[in-house]
């Protein structure tokens, strides 16, 4: 049997004094699409964080295809990895932020064969040819050779989304990645990522998204104060919830 895809058990994360996560436990297979939802300061973009260690944590354990993410085990200790393990097996994992993030100097085509090059040790002309593809896939081929102060927001993400996952990662991680995009540029951005449903990509997203959560996940998981209120199939969550916590959080986001 294959391991997850995704796997965290127990896992604590601290700022301080304050447990911001306080023993999540989720499992993902391959071509799962799992939403978080949840009031902001719930800990869903802590957790989304936590899982290619971009924030360490103190407790419990992160798994992507069967490999513990950050630390191994020795002598009944948790050990941290050296800081090369733990890049190489960043880029097991794909991540789309609010903000994109892009080099302003250099091209759309050429932000996207960075990592290609660098962390993939592609050849530049596969490397091209690679970032090309994806970013043909997101719509923004004729826009390949423009700088990202040349593009809008959405083209901004769009090229965002087509660098992560031109690394061919196992999980791809979406945190709010529509927060920051004027109303009318939202849906360039969900279409791309509904394109990726459609393709069997396993994705873990932090979204205010509602109706979007609802239709594209197998799976939606409502986080209150660190903890996992409620989790199961979209329509569960959204139609019957069990607690009234959930029940205000859709009122209040007009679902």
């Amino acid at each position: 049997m294959t391991a997850p895809v995704l796997e965290i058990r127990n896992l604590h994360k601290r700022f301080g004094q304050v447990e911001v996560l306080k023993g999540i436990d989720l499992t993902m297979q391959m071509g799962d699409v799992v939403s978080l939802i949840g009031s902001s300061g719930s800990g869903k973009t802590t957790l989304l964080r936590c899982v290619n260690l971009l924030e360490d944590y103190e407790e419990g354990m992160v798994a992507v295809a069967g490999e513990q993410i950050g630390y191994t085990e020795r002598n009944g200790r948790r050990v941290r990895l050296r800081e090369r393990e733990i890049a190489r097996q960043r880029a097991m994992t794909g991540m789309a932020f609010q903000h994109f993030n892009l080099f302003p100097h250099m091209s759309a085509i050429r932000n996207v064969m960075l990592g290609l090059v660098k962390t993939r040790k592609m050849a530049k002309d596969e490397a091209y040819a690679t970032a090309e593809s994806w970013l043909e896939r997101v719509g923004m081929a004729d826009r390949k050779d423009h700088y990202p102060g040349q593009l809008s927001g959405g083209q901004q993400q769009r090229v965002a989304i087509a660098r992560a996952i031109a690394m061919n990662p196992q999980l791809m991680l979406f945190d709010e990645v529509t927060s920051a995009l004027d109303p009318e540029l939202v849906s360039e951005v969900l279409a791309v990522i509904k394109g990726l449903v459609a393709d069997g990509m396993t994705m873990l997203l932090v979204t205010h998204e509602m109706q979007f959560a609802h239709d594209v996940s197998n799976k939606v998981v409502f986080m209150q104060d660190g903890r996992i209120g409620e989790e199961g199939p979209p329509d569960q969550l959204f139609y019957n919830p069990k607690s009234e916590r959930l029940a205000a959080f859709l009122k209040s986001s007009k679902f």
